[in-house]
């Protein structure tokens, strides 16, 4: 049955007298999106089902934030009023590990327990003349749609409504590896408490705060092996928590643990492709899901709410009141899942971080969703991370990006990377004076290494007749100039090169003109490990044969040799992007049946060879690098785990650090996009397969830089698109962040421009009154 009003049908905002609107669901989201339709329009009349009794409740405290606090005082000051009465406020973090306990101060938490919550929200609403029905089975949803003229679905992780109408919504429903469990406490914690209990079974965490003068909710977390292998499959809800309690007594001063119901959990994520249809629409955890870890789901809940009442009051139709409702929620909320999506893998794979430092830890666990960076903690308690700094081995005064990192023989004087970023703009594979200069201005700029784009091994290794080369004498010698002008103009900065073969994905036109187009003419012969086009429409590669990947080794060989004759300071081999030695490490582009296809240990044969080889005739002071695809983002690819063990593969192989990205191995692929979304995979090849890393990424701040150094989840930051839009990204990361010593050097013909010229007039005075600050009778007349 479909709800009346369907989606292309302009119904009226039900803002007229006796519209009707059915809330399904009880919990905060719905009972406050009651409250405020009521209040905006009392003619409406409002009917909320709630299967449980009043004071039946999931958890013990929530959260809320100043932000969410402010929308909520805006709105309803009464419900305001009554929240504030009962709020408990705090601003320390603590962090427990290995016995050391580690505060962070500034951060404004204000909780209350979610009974009193629901308790004020029910009394709103019967003031309003809202009509509460607990121990009620909400209707049929198609039937609610057919005789109301709006429903507002706010019944949670397991809506009933979202279920009933899935074809239209289209949720995904993403289950993750760990369990937990909701507990009290009947004390105070005096913080936001993190504590890591690392037991003969595996790693648990405890996350606890204050939601009352006299108690604190406890939520205990653990992977789901780390669960089974400790017995808690087999223990009942009191023998769970008295286990629990046990594990974290020193947490709990001894004390006991409590229950409400409660039950071991795993949690899921919940997104959906739409939020409304016709006149049904979703709210809070039935819309999307995040994870407890960052304390949102009450808050989205909350704020959607707000938003909903407020589309519905300004639209002119229920349809344009929907439709703004979504477009204004889905991309805070998509944020907000992206943090939280980071938090709970954060914590996933916490038995990664157990080995840093307690303070490096403690940072890292703050920083985890990426909400949280370097900078606003700085200003939240610079106590703290400064301390963090010293231990991490920054000079007084120096921020983590511009400490030196070593490799083999080769001091980077920064962490900055300029990524390796095809320009298409060689004649003949010979880099000209665009190279020169994007090169030149990029290492003038002040990054520590500046790396070419993708050095081609063959003229039939090129991408586009537009890429580089090093199959000549003469096009060493023009990198030569590059080189000799990098290290004589911008001393200190180091210049890599990156080598690779297109592959499969080569003779295809300039990116501009069409990026992965076959050429219209001029087409040279493809190879790959696999006949396989790259995407329909691309040409098919041939099979390379045994002696075919002789030839190709020695071409690599001949390349590198090249390259350091030419002056270059690092190698990079580039594995990745689905170019020819990434097609033979990922399952979906190499399906060969011999020595070099099937497992993944065959799949790196190829590509460890050339490694090896590159590697006997690159200078031994000097550096190599991989750039692999940590994932391809395609089902039955490259997975983060492969990744670890191909990290450790050229690893044990004699590369100094890994290059993480990921994706485009296949032409179908789905990728996360997201600030500094590939970043999580080069924290776990560093902290599993222990070498150091290159993370890339969208990473577009130097904030952001910082953040990731100093919690040690990479080594090196390397961007791309920063540097085109502003050459002298570090320089200006440096001036902004007042820093002035040796890890970034003006150049003194740009010493001059190392602060940031005026663009107006700033010592213009203050006004010091406004007409609201006059009393009402002095105020003047209109026309006065």
């Amino acid at each position: 049955m479909t709800p009346s009003g369907a989606r292309g049908t302009a119904r009226p905002a039900p803002t007229a007298p006796h519209l009707s609107v059915a809330v399904v669901g009880g919990g905060p989201g719905g009972l406050y999106a009651a409250a405020l339709l009521k209040r905006l329009d009392p003619s409406r009349n409002i009917t909320v089902w709630e299967r449980n009794a009043p004071h039946d409740t999931f958890g013990f405290g929530v959260v809320l934030s100043d932000e969410t606090l402010g929308g909520i005082e805006h709105a309803d000051p009464e419900v305001y009023t009554a929240l504030k009465a009962e709020f408990v406020r705090w601003d320390d973090i603590d962090i427990v590990h290995r016995n050391t306990r580690h505060t962070s101060g500034g951060h404004g938490f204000a909780a209350l327990g979610r009974r009193r919550l629901l308790e004020i929200l029910h009394h709103r609403c019967r003031s309003l003349g809202v009509e509460l029905r607990f121990r009620a089975e909400a209707p049929d949803p198609a039937r609610l749609a057919e005789t109301h003229d709006l429903v507002v679905a706010a019944d949670g992780v397991h809506s009933s409504t979202r279920t009933a109408f899935a074809d239209v919504f289209r949720p995904h429903i993403t289950a993750h590896r760990c369990r937990y469990i909701w507990l009290a406490a009947d004390f105070p914690f005096d913080a936001f408490r993190f504590e890591i209990a690392e037991t003969e079974h595996g790693v648990m965490q405890l996350h606890g705060y204050p939601f009352s003068a006299d108690a604190s909710t406890v939520i205990v977390e653990m992977r789901e092996e780390v669960w089974r292998a400790a017995g808690f499959d087999e223990l009942d809800e009191a023998e769970s928590v008295e286990r629990c309690a046990k594990i974290f007594a020193d947490a709990l001063g001894g004390r006991p643990l409590r229950s409400n119901n409660s039950a071991w959990t795993t949690f899921r994520t919940v997104v959906n492709e739409r939020w409304s249809h016709g006149n049904v629409v979703l709210l809070g955890d039935a819309a999307h899901t995040a994870h407890f870890s960052i304390g949102s789901g009450t808050k989205l809940a909350v704020e959607d709410a707000l938003a909903l009442a407020a589309c519905l009051s300004e639209q002119p139709t229920l349809t344009d009141a929907l439709d703004a409702y979504e477009t204004e929620r889905r991309p805070v909320v998509a944020s907000t899942q992206r943090a939280a999506r980071a938090s709970l893998e954060w914590f996933e794979n916490l038995a990664l971080y157990l080995r840093q430092p307690p303070r490096q830890f403690a940072f890292n666990l703050l920083t985890r969703s990426r909400r949280v960076t370097h900078d606003n903690l700085r200003l939240r308690d610079a106590r703290f991370t400064e301390a963090v700094e010293r231990g991490f081995g920054c000079p007084p005064g120096t921020p983590p990006m511009f400490t030196p990192f070593r490799l083999r023989g080769l001091t980077l004087r920064n962490r900055v990377v300029v990524s390796p970023m095809d320009m298409y703009s060689a004649a003949d594979g010979l880099p000209g004076d665009f190279h020169l200069v994007h090169l030149g201005a990029r290492a003038l700029g002040g990054a520590g290494l500046v790396m070419t784009e993708m050095v081609c091994v063959s003229p039939e290794g090129r991408i586009t007749p537009g890429c580089a080369g090093l199959w000549s004498g003469r096009q060493a010698e023009a990198w030569r100039r590059i080189t000799d002008f990098v290290h004589t103009r911008a001393p200190g900065t180091a210049i890599g090169v990156q080598l690779g073969h297109s592959g499969r994905k080569g003779s295809t036109k300039l990116m501009w003109e069409g990026m992965d187009e076959p050429l219209d003419e001029g087409n040279w012969p493809l190879v790959a490990a696999s006949p396989l086009p790259y995407r329909p429409g691309s040409r098919t590669p041939r099979e390379l044969s045994r002696a075919q990947l002789t030839d190709l080794r020695e071409q690599f060989t001949a390349a590198a040799v090249r390259a350091a004759r030419a002056g270059f300071d690092l190698l990079e081999l580039h594995c990745a992007h689905g170019y020819l030695l990434s097609g033979f490490l990922s399952p979906l582009t190499n399906r060969r049946t011999d020595a070099y296809g099937g497992s993944l240990e065959k799949r790196l044969r190829f590509p460890l060879e050339v490694f090896d080889a590159v590697r006997a005739v690159w200078p031994e002071d000097r550096p190599m690098t991989v750039r692999i695809s940590a994932t391809d983002w395609a089902e039955g690819g490259t997975t983060a785990q492969d990744a670890v063990a191909i990290a450790r593969a050229f690893a044990d192989h004699g590369a100094d650090a890994i290059d993480v990205s990921t994706g485009q191995v296949v032409a179908d692929e789905e990728p996360e996009f997201g600030r500094s979304y590939q970043t999580p995979f080069a924290d776990r090849v560093r902290n599993e397969a222990r070498v150091p890393v290159i993370a890339v990424g969208a990473i577009s701040s130097w904030d952001d830089v910082n953040s990731l150094i100093l919690a040690g989840r990479t080594d090196l930051c390397a961007l791309a698109r920063p540097h085109l839009y502003d050459p002298h990204w570090t320089l200006h990361a440096a001036a902004e962040q007042g820093y002035e010593g040796p890890g970034v050097v003006w150049p003194p013909q740009y010493r001059a421009g190392s602060r940031p010229p005026r663009t107006g007039r700033t010592d213009a005075p203050k006004p010091r009154l406004t007409l609201s600050d006059l009393p009402l009778a002095e105020t003047p007349a209109p026309g006065a």
